[in-house]
């Protein structure tokens, strides 16, 4: 266990304005500092906070899906990029973690991608979803196994998964399998988008989901949801009720390694959530059962991880590993995307 085994969180319960980097940007670091004020190491956003959530793959046909996918696209960000970088020196300046769900740009791609900035005011890693679920394939593309890690920080091993993403048995044991311990678990706010199918459904799933996460991997789980505002809801223009989006929605708070609430969770409107935890109650957990430890039976079961980029062209590199963003070379080039490994 690290020298640090408390941690306050910080989870936004927010909706950043919507199809807009430039005053995304402004609120994302508005919130870090708010955060960091009041004592957060770690600050985490909902999924595609920046610059929002397509929920428009619902209900709109491709006729009228294409404009607003042409505007999400033009108000996606790039990594590395200024925006980028003015995340990560608001990180410093708060002296917090900070990860970030966003629409990420890259070439003709968007992806759906939580990003990693370090309190030295560092992009340090990005966790692109690995399947984009039912229609959303229609908006992003998929991640590899570069996006399959945990970072360590001082409070102990962070690590995340994108909604869905948590139905993948496997992408759940191998985070357990690298040592984690704070896990983020993010989400849009389905619940208050009826024109998807699942939304009556969503809160049962999405907390089942992250509560039997938390057990199996014998963890904390940092739960994020996202929400509706006034502004996408207009936006999206839904003139049919029962397919209208309401406002507010999402389910924002900490489960504990046991499954449950660290205290009550946070619903509809906007607020950073504030929890502390205690990662020493990780190891009463462990006792009973380690997954990835001596709960495990590798004589039986075994599996491996691809941990190799896939580009259609390009050099392949022999590095394993973690998404992870190197250090500028000495003769000034951009930084690149390393892959490098955090198992042990």
């Amino acid at each position: 266990m690290n020298a640090h085994t408390t941690v306050k969180i910080a989870a936004i319960h927010d909706a950043a304005p919507f199809l807009d980097l430039a005053a995304g940007v402004d609120r994302v670091c508005e919130l870090i500092r708010r955060a960091g004020a009041e004592g957060a190491g770690i600050v985490v956003f909902p999924e595609t906070y920046l610059p929002g959530y397509p929920y428009w793959i619902w209900s709109h046909t491709a006729k009228y899906a294409a404009p607003l996918f042409a505007e999400l696209y033009a108000n996606s960000i790039e990594l590395p990029s200024a925006e980028s970088d003015r995340i990560a020196r608001a990180a410093a300046e708060a002296g917090v973690w900070v990860v970030l769900g966003m629409d990420e740009k890259d070439g003709g791609t968007l992806y759906n991608t939580l990003a990693y900035y370090s309190p030295r005011g560092e992009l340090v890693a990005r966790h692109r979803k690995l399947q984009p679920t039912n229609a959303e394939r229609t908006v992003w593309g998929r991640g590899d196994g570069s996006d399959v890690f945990t970072l360590e920080t001082e409070f102990g091993r962070l690590g995340g998964l994108i909604c869905f993403e948590h139905t993948m048995d496997l992408s759940a044991y191998a985070l357990a399998s690298l040592g984690e311990q704070i896990h983020v678990s993010v989400w849009p706010a389905i619940n208050a988008t009826h024109a998807d199918p699942n939304a009556g459904s969503f809160d049962h799933y999405s907390v089942t989901l992250a509560s039997s996460y938390a057990i199996r991997n014998q963890c904390f789980v940092v739960f994020v949801q996202g929400r509706s505002s006034e502004e996408i809801v207009e936006r999206l223009g839904i003139a049919d009720p029962e397919n209208a989006p309401t406002v507010g929605g999402g389910v924002t708070g900490v489960l504990g390694p046991d499954g449950k609430w660290v205290q009550p969770p946070h619903r509809d409107d906007e607020a950073i959530v504030y929890v502390d935890i205690d990662l020493s109650a990780i190891a009463f957990a462990k006792f009973f059962a380690d997954s990835a430890g001596h709960y495990a039976r590798p004589d039986v079961f075994s599996f491996g991880i691809n941990h190799a980029p896939q580009r259609p062209l390009g050099e392949r590199s022999e590095a394993r590993g973690i998404g992870m963003f190197a250090e500028s070379d000495d003769d000034g080039e951009a930084p690149s995307l390393m892959i490098t490994a955090a198992a042990d």
